[in-house]
């Protein structure tokens, strides 16, 4: 390794490393009464959609597939009433790295899951939260731009952004203040088109993010998606891209690593944690 978990602990809570949170970030969330995990990562996802009874192993892949499935013999209202109840009808407990976001406040932080536990990080300080969308008319973009001011969020646009206030990026959307995702495969193709044409990232951001180095916290890189919006969401990135925490990494995840600039640490959140808490 060419850096310390000490090193990267630090480096976030600086600022000067961007966290990239995947849906092992949410490791340790729980339904207080049940003690059920939160459904986060694609396995979870479809079995909490489809009544805890798992799919037929094409849809099993990968939530989005499964999503598109639900979506054509339901429609789309269907998947956004299912991420409603899941992310903003439901209580869960706090997952641990999210209580120490809370505690370091990074300035810029990607999150591509769909929960609240990043906005709720940051409910007593004023925002920027950005928020993909797909398949929408009126617009050439596929973000929406929400100011926070301590109390609630408003809707602007991209040029009355406060630069000096933290960006929260949930390019896969969440409930609040209205709810938004990409879910469906529809919905990625859309993105994911937008987003490598450039139409999907504010302007702001793209010039912030030249020469940042990200932490890839909680995410597997076995699933195209995924790794499609990765690379996009990082392009522009210093040299390396940044460090991934993937305690068993497979040979595919460190051959796309290895093309992305990213060093791979066989560390997880709890190792990281442990020396942030130091």
């Amino acid at each position: 390794m060419s850096v310390s978990l000490e090193t990267l602990a630090a480096g976030l809570a600086s600022g000067d490393l961007v966290p990239y949170l995947g849906p092992g970030a949410l490791a340790g969330a729980v339904d207080p009464q049940t003690g059920e995990p939160i459904p986060a990562d694609s396995d979870s996802l479809i079995l909490a959609m489809n009544n805890g009874q798992p799919m037929s192993k094409r849809l099993m892949w990968e939530f989005p597939r499964a999503a598109m499935n639900v979506e054509l013999k339901r429609g789309r209202g269907a998947i956004h009433r299912f991420l409603n109840t899941t992310y903003a009808e439901r209580t869960w407990t706090r997952s641990p790295l999210h209580d120490w976001l809370a505690h370091i406040q990074p300035p810029y932080v990607i999150d591509i899951n769909r929960d609240l536990q990043l906005q709720d990080s940051y409910a007593g300080r004023p925002h920027t939260l950005i928020r993909g969308i797909a398949r929408t008319g009126g617009t050439d973009y596929r973000f929406r731009i929400h100011a926070y001011d301590g109390a609630c969020y408003s809707e602007v646009d991209q040029a009355a952004v406060d630069p000096a206030l933290p960006i929260l990026f949930k390019p896969m959307g969440s409930p609040r203040p209205d709810a938004t995702y990409i879910a469906s495969d529809a919905d990625y193709v859309d993105y994911l088109t937008e987003l490598m044409g450039g139409f999907a990232i504010p302007g702001f951001v793209k010039a912030l993010r030249t020469g940042k180095q990200y932490v890839f916290l909680g995410l597997r890189l076995l699933r195209d998606t995924e790794r499609m919006v990765l690379s996009d969401m990082t392009y522009g990135a210093g040299t390396p891209t940044g460090w991934a925490l993937i305690p068993e990494p497979t040979d595919k995840e460190r051959r796309f690593c290895d093309k992305r600039g990213i060093e791979i640490l066989q560390a997880d959140i709890d190792d990281l944690l442990a020396v942030g808490a130091q």
